[in-house]
Formats: structure tokens, C-alpha cells, sequence
């Protein structure tokens, strides 16, 4: 017995119960009819052929013009069963790129996964939130024993997996770069010339650099093109700019990046962010830098990851729980 006859059997028996009894249990099976006939993939005009034909076995003497209706309905469910299909395709269609996607997230988490480092005298947090399934920004920690913290930040202008391919690529160029850790302009410009070189002329890469001298507490770091962060200086109770120039990676391929320097007493703050953090919008519009020191200011006293934590969920209430960018802001503290 092929799927048609198998189908029409059960339909027979389930109308034929109804029309003798009208029992509740002839319309349950007729919506089990119903799911068997989705998962079997079967059209609705073949519904409506199923109905026909079981009717002209159990009501043959029916008026002919009973018959030409079923003939209409045919033809309308025809229509109605190719744009059931098509829809039924992008569906699949559509749960296959989500499929693929969650699977690209996965290898992005991976591919850049890095770990807060653990240090004597420093705290640091840090939190990256993507606005969508696959995240624009990027950080990365390099703890190189009792001498320096290296920290870098980076924000794709473009998102999705254009950008987390191009991310990958960065993280991997910056790995096999070990002899330039400590020299933050060194760092940059060597992944410029990268992404000059390999990334599409359409995508730029903003990027801050950080080499945090353990022993001398000075923070080296230079920046192509990336947000500036806020420097917290304890003593005065004051946020400065933590202001660097330069140009964005793969404008120019011979660009060059300046290094500046920072000294960091105790009680001190980097603050380090990507637009995401800036950017944040509400129903007014844009934040002001101001208001984000505000609400770093009314955690000062916390450790920096709960100062991180407490902010991003700031900003998200503020979004009404909808990010529109990438979150991503680091805060390390010095502590003795």
C-alpha cells in the first residue's frame, strides 16, 4: 500500500466514524490526520483529493454539482499548495542558516576565546556582549609573567561573519607576532600591513594596543583609530581622555602609530570600551561620554568586573533590553 492509499484508508475510517457518530474522538483523530499529513509533507490540494475521493466511495449518489465543487477546490488549493511549499522552503532554508550560524558563533568563541589574567597588584574586568548572534568586537589578554599585561581591543566597521572571519585573522596575525608585545606601535603597524593587504577595501578595523609595564606601573599603548578610553586618576578623583591618534588598520599600509604613555598610581583606572559602550542609544538619542562617567562614577568603589557587569546592564535598560551594537569594556585597576 503506497503513502496515498495508506492515507486515504484513515481518512475513510475517520469520516466515515464522524458522519455516524459526530464523536469528539473522530475529530481528535482528524487532527492527528492533520500532523501526519505536515510531517508527511503532503500538499493541501492532495487533502482536498484525499476528501474527494473517500466521498465517492462512501457517498456515491451525491448530485454532480457536489462533485464540480470538489473540482474548484482543487484548483484553489492547487494555488494555495505552491505557496505553501515555497513558504515550507524558506523555512527550511531559514533553519539552515540559523543552524550555520549558531555553529560560526561557536567557532568565533573559540577561535577568540581569551581569559582575564590573574594579577598581583592589577584587577581587571572585562565583558564583550555581541548585539547579534556574531560579535564585531574582539579582546584579547597576553599576561607575560611578572613583566607586563598586554591588552587589545578591536571593533570591525561592518558585522555578522565578514566581520568574525576578519577578526580571526587579526587574533592569528597578532599571535604570530611574540617579539612586538611590548611595543604597542610595533603591534599595530604590523597588523595594518595585514589587513591592508588581505581584507576588503570596504572594511576597516579600529584597534587600541596596550603594553601594562608591571614593575614601572606605566601603561604603553597606541591606537589606530579606536575609541578613546577614559584614564581615572584616583588622587584628583577626575576621568581624562585617554586620548591616541591614528589611522584606522588597512587605509593606508604605511602608516604609522605613535606610542604614548601613561603612569598609573594606585587607586588608577583604564578604561577601555567600544563604541558599543559610547554609542549606546536611547529614546533621546545618543549618550554623552559624560553620562558614562557618571555611571562608572557611582560604582567607583566597586572591583572592576562588577563596575563592568553593573554598567552593561545599565546601558541594556536603557536600550530597553535591545542592543543595537557590540559591547565591549575593559577596566583594569591598579590596587598596590
Amino acid at each position: 500500500m503506497n503513502l496515498q492509499q495508506s492515507m486515504e484508508k484513515k481518512y475513510m475510517e475517520i469520516l466515515n466514524e464522524y458522519m455516524q457518530n459526530q464523536s469528539e474522538q473522530a475529530l481528535y483523530a482528524a487532527q492527528q490526520f492533520s500532523r501526519l499529513a505536515l510531517e508527511k509533507k503532503m500538499p493541501p490540494e492532495e487533502v482536498i483529493s484525499v476528501q474527494k475521493s473517500v466521498m465517492q466511495e462512501l457517498m456515491p449518489d451525491l448530485p454532480e454539482e457536489v462533485w464540480h465543487s470538489f473540482d474548484i477546490l482543487l484548483e484553489v488549493m492547487t494555488a494555495y499548495g505552491f505557496a505553501f511549499r515555497e513558504h515550507q522552503s524558506l523555512l527550511d532554508t531559514q533553519k539552515e542558516l540559523k543552524n550555520e550560524m549558531e555553529i560560526a558563533s561557536n567557532v568565533q568563541e573559540t577561535l577568540l576565546g581569551t581569559s582575564v589574567p590573574t594579577v598581583d597588584g592589577l584587577e581587571i574586568g572585562a565583558l564583550s556582549v555581541p548585539a547579534k548572534q556574531m560579535n564585531g568586537d574582539y579582546f584579547h589578554f597576553v599576561h607575560d609573567g611578572d613583566h607586563s599585561v598586554n591588552v587589545a581591543i578591536a571593533d570591525v566597521i561592518g558585522k555578522g561573519i565578514p566581520a568574525a572571519l576578519c577578526m580571526s585573522m587579526i587574533k592569528y596575525a597578532m599571535d604570530s607576532l611574540p617579539e612586538y608585545r611590548k611595543d604597542p606601535s610595533a603591534v599595530l603597524e604590523s597588523l595594518n600591513r595585514v589587513v591592508e593587504q588581505n581584507v576588503d577595501d570596504s572594511m576597516f578595523i579600529t584597534m587600541f594596543y596596550g603594553m601594562y609595564e608591571l614593575r614601572g606601573h606605566i601603561l604603553h599603548f597606541a591606537s589606530a583609530g579606536h575609541e578613546p578610553g577614559f584614564f581615572y586618576q584616583h588622587k584628583e578623583k577626575r576621568f581624562l581622555d585617554l586620548e591616541a591618534k591614528g589611522l584606522l588598520l588597512g587605509v593606508d599600509k604605511d602608516a604609522k602609530y605613535r606610542r604614548y604613555e601613561q603612569q598609573v598610581e594606585i587607586g588608577d583606572m583604564i578604561i577601555l570600551m567600544s563604541d558599543g559602550v559610547t554609542e549606546c542609544r536611547t529614546d533621546e538619542g545618543f549618550i554623552e561620554r559624560d553620562t558614562l562617567v557618571s555611571f562608572i562614577n557611582e560604582y567607583i568603589e566597586l572591583p572592576p568586573q562588577e563596575i563592568v557587569n553593573k554598567i552593561f546592564r545599565d546601558l541594556e535598560r536603557l536600550q530597553h533590553f535591545q542592543l543595537r551594537d557590540d559591547f565591549t569594556l575593559i577596566i583594569m585597576k591598579r590596587t598596590k
